[in-house]
């Protein structure tokens, strides 16, 4: 073999080993790829629950507080309704009273008690079982309490949420760097940053577990 035949050898070998490089890179940039795309997805999905979560808590937390002004509302008013029966008795134990006046005082006095009594629990008459429908103290304090159940969950949901999104674009930045770089490390670690991300995505749905922090 002359050296010319050699140095067509080489050069073969290394024309081989170029291309076989510069498929590997494409592999490795066309998965990179992929898993950018679908991390990309999964933060947008992320972003809507959270959105959504955000809306309920705001939500939720407006109508536990306008339940709770309005039993507020109804506790001042039955206040005014017990002083007046106070009051009420107190005349009735004088002496000296007319039949017609110790019939009027009675009568308002068993009103009084009667609109307390409502006041305390006024259930929904299409619903009378349900404590979560009515006007009375009692069904205002089971919606407001309701309420505020359904703003703590909406809120662990928006904390799962929000941390989610931020490993989740970690996530793309490790991964688009990665391709410029060609650099396998990298890509694991965006792919790591991406899963957890996921996984508290799909938390903030479900709340499968608590967040330990």
């Amino acid at each position: 073999m002359d050296s010319a035949d050699a140095a067509e050898m080489v050069a073969e070998v290394h024309e081989g080993e170029e291309e076989s490089g510069e498929v590997s890179r494409t592999r490795f940039r066309n998965r990179a790829a992929l898993m950018i795309a679908i991390l990309a997805g999964i933060l947008a999905i992320c972003g809507l629950g959270g959105g959504n979560a955000t809306d309920d808590m705001i939500y939720n937390n407006i109508k536990a507080s306008d339940t709770w002004a309005f039993f507020q509302a109804k506790n001042m008013r039955q206040t005014a309704y017990e002083i007046a029966i106070v009051e009420l008795e107190g005349d009735l134990a004088e002496p000296g009273l007319t039949p017609e006046s110790r019939a009027r005082m009675e009568r308002q006095l068993a009103e009084h008690r009667a609109t307390i009594a409502r006041y305390e629990s006024e259930p929904d008459p299409a619903a009378p079982n349900d404590p979560l429908r009515g006007e009375g103290k009692r069904q205002l304090r089971a919606q407001a309490q309701a309420y505020e159940a359904a703003r703590e969950v909406a809120s662990e949901q928006d904390n799962n949420f929000d941390l989610a999104e931020t490993l989740l674009q970690l996530a793309l930045v490790l991964g688009s760097v990665a391709i410029l770089a060609l650099n396998r490390p990298i890509l694991v670690m965006s792919g790591v940053l991406g899963l957890i991300g996921t996984l508290l995505t799909v938390n903030g749905f479900f709340l499968f577990f608590p967040l330990p922090f």
